[in-house]
């Protein structure tokens, strides 16, 4: 069958607006999807729910629709989007209604039963992460758009190749290669040069938006629009293949796509073929996103200027602490930006940042935000705060379980109403689910023993971190394979912790991906109870690899 070229035109609930006219115009697809949900978005369209019932979805794909569904239309190019969010029938409605006031003669269908917050009493959200069996079902019944609540990011780019390619449950190979490209796709600009380790090797400054060459067998070709921004090369592609997973077998509701079975060449200039992608059968649980309203929380930074930075911090730390008695959670962090004799203010200051949580939105309010201006007249020599403290913002925390494939009713509504159900997958009869982890493959030949150099790993390794609820993930990567002989015996999951300190205490677990010439480290619990609770400086580990990069090893003189 013919090739399925599949683009992406959101990799979150904000990104580039243009994106998807960008992609309409810039050269041919078949289909064109957005990724609009994440962890944090399924709270703050929870707190949107709560405001309004009808609310719920990624109206920023609406007004988007608003100027490039006729196009669409006129091109012959499919939807598929995710911005259902916790009200896809909500979303559906709209797009109906807006197509009709533009005149555009659509057929809109969408997808359910991801909703389980009725089953989990306390959370704000509950949702299960599904396949892309109910989106091929909307498709291969005729529908032009379809739209659709929590489904795996890569689910919006496997539904469309089961529909077109009529690939069966079963064919584990086919959709494990169909599950790759999505993740590929998912996050925009991540594959074409966007927060790239190496972004110099090519001009980034608007990359162009990902698409995919989907081919009947699962394997795919990884490329851009002719004339857009960024590159795509086996390094880009490579950092976004690696982007929030965790061991050699990434488990999804369709599948279970063995990612120490990928392998990458490039086929021409921004173009990378993706091949060799094997599956097994997916696990016998979905996994369920959960949201929930923490409490407060509040924050004050401190500005501490040139000499005795901790010794102001010490007084800071015992004028507040009278008003910190009562409250839940108290963190103080003194990050030492101050240089000696610097030539600016700003160089010679230290910043001590005070974060507050508790269930009571008073005792993280007034309370403290007037404690700490109090001490503007009777602090520490030359005291300002960076802004002042507010009243206390509620903020969430994320956690996830598992269900049986049976406790939800996947259901593709088509574009004429009828409901059609998708079954779960029917695993074989010896499978009893996905084992954690693959077994280790050997380590490659060490290099010779030579002349080492005190040098940063971001000169031989690139780095892509992320966020998966509480923990993060570290995939690094060498570009040759004498770096990687060197990476795969250097950074082992202890060398790991003595570059990052703050997992010195924690998990943390290391996969090997030769193919790749990657190392994935998982590290358990860095991020407390997710983004939403914003329990560190980065509390969705974004730039944790770049941290990594950034520290100074031994490393070999012939790799520099």
């Amino acid at each position: 069958m013919s090739v399925l070229r599949v683009g992406n035109a959101s990799g979150f609930y904000g990104d580039r607006f243009s994106a998807m006219r960008e992609m309409l115009t810039g050269g041919e697809l078949d289909v064109l999807t957005g990724d609009y949900l994440a962890e944090l978005t399924m709270l703050i369209l929870g707190r949107d729910r709560l405001k309004d019932p009808g609310a719920g979805y990624a109206r920023t794909f609406l007004r988007q629709l608003e100027e490039c569904l006729g196009l669409a239309h006129e091109r012959g190019v499919r939807i598929v989007a995710n911005a259902g969010g916790l009200n896809p029938a909500g979303l559906a409605d709209a797009v109906r209604a807006l197509a009709e006031r533009l005149g555009v003669p659509v057929r809109v269908a969408h997808v359910e039963g991801d909703d389980l917050t009725a089953a989990h009493p306390g959370a704000l959200a509950a949702h299960a992460y599904l396949g892309g069996f109910g989106i091929a079902a909307c498709l291969r019944a005729g529908a032009d758009v379809v739209v659709t609540g929590r489904v795996t990011d890569a689910a919006l780019v496997t539904g469309p190749a089961v529909a077109h390619f009529g690939w069966e449950p079963t064919e584990y190979d086919r959709l494990a290669g169909a599950v790759v490209a999505g993740h590929l796709l998912e996050c925009g600009a991540q594959a074409t040069g966007g927060n790239y380790a190496f972004f110099r090797d090519g001009d980034v400054r608007h990359p162009g938006f990902p698409l995919a060459e989907l081919h009947a067998d699962g394997t795919s070709v990884v490329t851009k629009h002719d004339g857009t921004g960024g590159f795509v090369d086996v390094g880009t592609v490579t950092a976004q293949l690696l982007y929030e997973t965790g061991g050699a077998r990434y488990a999804g509701p369709d599948v279970t796509a063995r990612l120490d079975t990928v392998r990458l060449s490039q086929e021409g200039p921004d173009r990378v073929r993706v091949e060799g992608v094997r599956g097994e059968a997916p696990p016998p649980t979905l996994k369920v996103g959960l949201n929930r309203l923490g409490g407060f929380r509040n924050e004050v930074v401190f500005v501490l200027t040139g000499l005795d930075v901790e010794a102001k911090a010490d007084l800071v730390r015992a004028q507040m602490e009278p008003a910190l008695g009562k409250i839940t959670d108290v963190r103080w962090d003194l990050a030492r930006t101050d240089r000696p004799d610097a030539p600016t203010e700003e160089t010679a200051s230290a910043l001590l940042r005070l974060v507050v949580r508790d269930a009571d939105q008073q005792v993280v309010g007034r309370a403290l935000s007037g404690a700490a201006i109090e001490l503007a007249l009777s602090g520490y020599p030359g005291f300002h705060v960076l802004a002042p403290p507010g009243k206390g913002a509620p903020y969430g925390v994320f956690e996830d379980v598992y269900v049986p494939h049976g406790a939800v009713d996947h259901v593709a509504v088509l574009h004429d109403g009828r409901r059609v159900s998708v079954p779960p997958p029917r695993p074989p009869a010896q499978e009893t689910g996905v084992p954690a982890h693959v077994p280790e493959p050997p380590l490659p030949r060490p290099l010779p023993p030579g002349p080492v150099r005190r040098a940063p790993l971001g000169l031989v390794a690139g780095a892509r971190s992320g966020d998966k609820g509480g923990n993060a993930n570290v995939g690094v990567w060498a570009r040759t394979d004498d770096a990687w002989r060197w990476l795969a015996h250097e950074l082992t999951a202890d060398r790991f912790r003595e570059l990052i300190p703050e997992a010195r205490d924690l998990p943390v677990t290391r996969h090997q991906l030769p193919h790749l010439r990657a190392l994935n480290f998982v590290v358990e619990g860095i991020l407390g109870e997710g983004v939403a609770a914003q329990a560190r400086f980065d509390p969705q580990a974004k730039a944790l690899g770049e941290w990594l990069r950034a520290r100074h090893l031994d490393i070999p003189e012939s790799l520099l």
